[in-house]
Parts: C-alpha cells; sequence; structure tokens
C-alpha cells in the first residue's frame, strides 16, 4: 500500500511538468518583472528590482502552503476531475492575458469557474474529447469546488497579509490638481501547487470511512495542479505597508464568510454557488473600497515644504545600509535645510567623504544618521524623491 501511494505521489508530481500553465506562469512572472523595469527607469532612470524578482515569489511561498492543503484535500478525499482543472487553467490563461494580476485572486479564477461548470456540461460541443472533460465535472458536486475555493482564498488573505508589501515599487503620477505625486505599487503573483485526487486507476479505499466526501468514483489518481494568486494594488495615502495588510484582513473576513457557506453547502448544495458570488463579488469590493479611499485622501508620497518624503530606496545603496526607511522625511543634510532633489544633491557635496542626515521618522520625531561615503557608492545615497522636473500621467504600464 504505501509503495502505491509513494508511486502516485511521484507520477503526481512528474505529471505537473506537463502542465502548460506551469510555464505560462513562470513567463507572466518574468513579464509582470520586466514591464515594472521598464516603468522604474521611465520615472526614476533607475532599475530598483530585477525583473526576475518576481520567480522567487511565484514559487517560494506556495510549495510550504501546497504542502499542507495537499494533505487536507486527499485525507478528505476531494476529487476534483480533470475536467474542473482544464477548466480553471482556460480562466486562468484568460485572466492573464489581461496583464492584471487584480484578476487573478481565486475568487474569480475558482469563482468563474464554478458559475461555468454549472453550464458548460450541457453545452453541445463539437470536439469529442474537450465534451468528455467538461461532462466529467458534473460527477462530483459543486461542494468540492468551493472547498477549493474557500481554501485558496483564505491563503490569498494570508499571503497578502506577510507577502503583499515586500519589495513595492514607487511610482509617479500625477494627483487631480496636476501636480507631481508619489505612490507604491504591489504586483505579484504567486503559484500554489495543490496535490488533487482525480478519477482514475491507481489507489482506491483503504479504509471504509476514506474518501470521506463520498463520490461515485472508487479509485484514483494523484495529480499536482498549479493553481495561480494575483494581487494588485495601488497606494498613495499612507505607507505601503500599512493599506496592503488592511486589504489582506479584509480577505480573510471574505474567506471566512465564503468557507461557512461552503460547510452549509454540504446539507444544502445551493450555497456553493452562493459561495461562488459572494466571493467574486466581495472580493472586487474590497478592491473598490481601497481605491476609493486612497482616492480621497491627500497623497502621502508629496511635496513638503518641511523636507522631502522618501519615495523609494535603492537595495543595497547607502541609504539602506544606514536604516532609513521609506516614508520618512529627510529635513536637512550636512546641516543644510533641503526641500529639492537639487538642494539636496548639493548639500551632499558639502561633504563628499561623510554625510549626516536629519530625518523625520513616522511619529515626527526627528533622528539623526551619518555615514562615511566610499568611491563607486550611489551619489545620492541611493534614495528615490518625487520627481517634480518631468510630466507625469496616470497611464497604467
Amino acid at each position: 500500500m504505501i509503495e502505491t501511494w509513494l508511486t502516485e505521489i511521484l507520477w503526481g508530481i512528474a505529471r505537473l511538468f506537463l502542465n502548460p500553465l506551469l510555464y505560462i506562469l513562470f513567463l507572466f512572472s518574468w513579464i509582470l518583472g520586466y514591464r515594472r523595469v521598464k516603468r522604474e527607469r521611465r520615472d526614476f532612470n533607475i532599475r530598483i528590482h530585477s525583473s526576475f524578482l518576481g520567480i522567487a515569489d511565484l514559487v517560494s511561498p506556495g510549495i510550504v502552503v501546497g504542502l499542507f492543503l495537499s494533505v487536507l484535500i486527499v485525507g478528505l478525499g476531494l476529487v476534483i476531475p480533470n475536467g474542473f482543472i482544464v477548466l480553471t487553467a482556460i480562466v486562468t490563461f484568460t485572466l492573464l492575458l489581461t496583464l492584471q494580476t487584480r484578476w487573478l485572486s481565486p475568487a474569480n479564477i475558482i469563482g468563474l469557474s464554478i458559475l461555468v461548470a454549472l453550464v458548460v456540461p450541457n453545452l453541445s460541443i463539437q470536439n469529442e474529447q474537450f465534451s468528455t472533460l467538461m461532462s466529467e465535472i458534473s460527477t462530483v458536486p459543486l461542494q468540492f469546488f468551493a472547498v477549493i475555493l474557500s481554501l485558496l482564498l483564505v491563503v490569498e488573505g494570508f499571503f497578502i497579509l506577510k507577502k503583499g508589501a515586500n519589495h513595492t515599487s514607487p511610482v509617479m503620477k500625477k494627483s487631480k490638481r496636476g501636480k507631481p505625486i508619489g505612490a507604491h505599487e504591489a504586483r505579484k503573483l504567486w503559484m500554489v501547487p495543490l496535490l488533487v485526487l482525480i478519477p482514475g486507476e491507481g489507489l482506491s479505499s483503504f479504509v471504509d470511512w476514506w474518501p470521506v466526501l463520498q463520490t461515485p468514483h472508487e479509485t484514483y489518481s494523484l495529480l499536482v495542479v498549479p493553481f495561480a494568486i494575483g494581487f494588485q494594488q495601488q497606494v498613495q495615502a499612507a505607507l505601503p505597508k500599512d493599506t496592503i495588510q488592511l486589504t489582506g484582513r479584509r480577505v480573510l473576513v471574505l474567506s471566512l464568510l465564503v468557507t461557512a457557506l461552503t460547510v452549509g453547502a454540504y446539507w444544502l448544495p445551493f450555497l456553493a454557488i452562493i459561495a461562488a458570488v459572494i466571493a467574486i463579488i466581495g472580493r472586487e469590493l474590497i478592491n473598490v473600497i481601497q481605491k476609493m479611499s486612497d482616492d480621497d485622501h491627500v497623497s502621502y508620497f508629496a511635496s513638503r515644504n518641511l523636507g522631502m518624503v522618501i519615495l523609494g530606496i535603492i537595495p543595497d545603496s547607502p541609504a539602506e545600509k544606514m536604516a532609513i526607511l521609506v516614508g520618512e522625511t529627510i529635513t536637512r543634510v550636512n546641516g543644510q535645510q533641503v526641500r529639492s532633489e537639487k538642494e539636496f544633491y548639493e548639500a551632499l557635496q558639502i561633504n563628499r567623504a561623510f554625510c549626516k542626515l536629519e530625518v523625520l521618522d513616522y511619529n515626527g520625531e526627528v533622528r539623526f544618521v551619518q555615514r562615511a561615503l566610499y568611491d563607486g557608492e550611489h551619489h545620492e545615497l541611493g534614495l528615490l524623491f518625487i520627481q517634480d522636473n518631468k510630466e507625469w500621467t496616470n497611464e497604467a504600464v
């Protein structure tokens, strides 16, 4: 029995590399990075993070979470037919074509797949193989798909809360009055590989109570399926971390509501459909509320008479080594008050071997940071400020 399970697990992992969606997600992650670098060079004449930064985010956090969820899914005997896996892949690819990761929430991918699954098996499809795949969807209850939706929505909220604010990218745009302001943008793509049971030969029930969730199938195979989770948010009215973590908590609350409906669907199957609709509407409502709140407040990253707000910090630069933070304000450099990038640069030239900065932190308290400067280091310490000498638009890149 153990040998059979190990063989099936290995085959399930091997089948992952036959899934074209796996390679599409890697390509899309690189495209996101390439577009980000292109915008950063346009705004600041410098690349802040590598275009391959998103590749690590795509893989690393999802593997551990996917392993945990896979044990839960297989333990429950949750069967996902090949037809639904193909359907979610089609929905994912369609949403990827928009190049907007905000649409890649499990609420949209799985929620839309559940709604499409209601009608697809009844459609007349000329392609016999595809028609057979779609007809498989009706062999398992919709509640099974709602379980996947609930689990991945919890993961999305957790990822946004813990990972969403990592490596946000500064953006230049213009306010409603036409003034240049700054913002921070998070565009994330995570992949959660799930080991799921599919109808087929290989495994059979090894105890009377397994699978826990009853299906008409008696034999199963294992398959690792890559599920995409996307996140996109632009923040201008507050510090990126605070706003993004608030979004993560809201998504977790939504996931609890969807999970409650999914549990109820065990007795009232139509609640699985309601769970999908609530997930789609609720997730979009979270986006709308955040954007409206952000637009209604004064930009945090705007020019101030008091000093210069730090919009970004280049990795491994002197500023990062001095523990200066995004959102803090530089008021004096080498004893000189600064209100523009030109004044900042001129003040640095007073002493090319050493600099002393007066920094206003998030609480409005002044602290002093100082450091020796060495040849080859960034001539402006690696700090990015609002660019007042360029014309900006609010076009998305």
